[in-house]
């Protein structure tokens, strides 16, 4: 079966970790935190607010 998801940036920021990770199947990207006290997951945008796709 094929992943879903792919990582396609990771960095460590103040004790936690920043994913921008890309659905194969819609080409959509998002944002995902951990270990910042919060953890979540959000599309990401571009400067005029529309969602970032490959």
């Amino acid at each position: 079966m094929k992943k879903r998801f792919k990582v396609k940036l990771k960095e460590h920021l103040s004790g936690g970790l920043i994913k921008i990770v890309v659905d194969t199947e819609t080409g959509v990207n998002y944002l995902m935190t951990s270990g910042l006290g919060l953890s979540g997951m959000t599309p990401l945008l571009d400067k005029d607010g529309k969602i970032v796709i490959d």
